[in-house]
């Protein structure tokens, strides 16, 4: 690993630490920037078969100020300093997920700031493959999460999708309330994955077409944001195939392929939807995504 990091150094001029603790961090402007990851789950399974990466910064690395991703993004002074962020934050997540899951099959989910889809004019995901690569993780594995802003510049979203599956990585769209007869309209630019709020879940008259359409198109449905009980209920009721949340699984510094001493049953008619504490399996290679 230290070689690996070395060699992404040389190469990006990043500033990248390894600590005692095996933890890779990043610096950007006084803040100290690590990984945080939120499994998300099959729910046929009850299986992780991925982990969605957020940043964490810490300014002046002392522990004792925060910063909200918001905040961190808002310190790059131009779109040259943005991109660089945006790759780190990329960089920091690969090497993190990488050093702490050895299953091949496991997706890591990965964010693309807003600002930096309309910055970064051609070929998309280019530079992320190189580091990819350096790491020795394949675009395949990775979950290119396009933010809900680019909902709003259609012929943004088309060139972006195409842009990062040239490269092989795989994709997943926000479903924003008003996208939906839109996103079946993408044909062969179809994301892999369609991500829902599980607060949405109310609007089922409007989801469901879009679950359907979604399944016909091949790619999962993913309900996020699950807080309670009653919503991943209803997530599983409504069909989706992944699941995430904090009802579920709190995001945790460290990636990790085992599950959380919790677990939900699919159950016939007659039961209903039952929850128990029972160990779960571990994860098994998943197949649509």
């Amino acid at each position: 690993m230290i070689r690996t990091i070395e060699r992404i150094i040389t190469s990006t001029g990043f500033s990248l630490q390894h600590s005692d603790n095996g933890e890779i961090t990043g610096l950007f402007y006084h803040c100290k920037l690590s990984s945080a990851y939120q499994p998300v789950f099959e729910a046929a399974r009850n299986n992780i078969i991925g982990q969605e990466a957020r940043i964490r910064a810490d300014l002046n690395g002392n522990g004792e100020i925060q910063l909200s991703p918001w905040h961190i993004f808002a310190l790059a002074p131009d779109d040259e300093q943005l991109i660089k962020l945006d790759r780190l934050c990329r960089t920091i997540h690969a090497l993190n997920f990488l050093d702490n899951i050895t299953n091949k099959q496991m997706k890591l989910f990965v964010s693309v700031q807003p600002r930096l889809l309309e910055s970064v004019k051609d070929d998309h995901g280019s530079a992320f493959e190189q580091i990819l690569d350096t790491i020795g993780i394949r675009t395949s594995r990775i979950v290119i999460e396009i933010p809900v802003e680019a909902n709003r510049d259609w012929r943004l979203l088309k060139r972006v999708i195409m842009n990062y599956r040239a490269h092989g990585y795989l994709i997943s769209v926000n479903y924003s309330g008003t996208n939906n007869d839109r996103i079946s309209e993408l044909g062969k630019l179809y994301p892999n994955v369609i991500r829902i709020d599980a607060r949405d879940l109310l609007r089922r008259s409007v989801l469901d077409p879009l679950i359907v359409t979604a399944h016909d198109q091949g790619a999962d449905v993913l309900v996020g944001n699950i807080e309670t009980s009653y919503q991943l209920t209803d997530a599983i009721h409504a069909g989706a195939d992944l699941l995430q949340g904090n009802f579920l699984a709190r995001p945790s510094r460290k990636a990790d392929s085992m599950l959380p001493p919790f677990s939900w049953q699919i159950p016939d008619e007659r039961n209903g939807y039952r929850f128990d504490n029972e160990p779960l399996q571990e994860n098994q290679p998943y197949g649509n995504i």
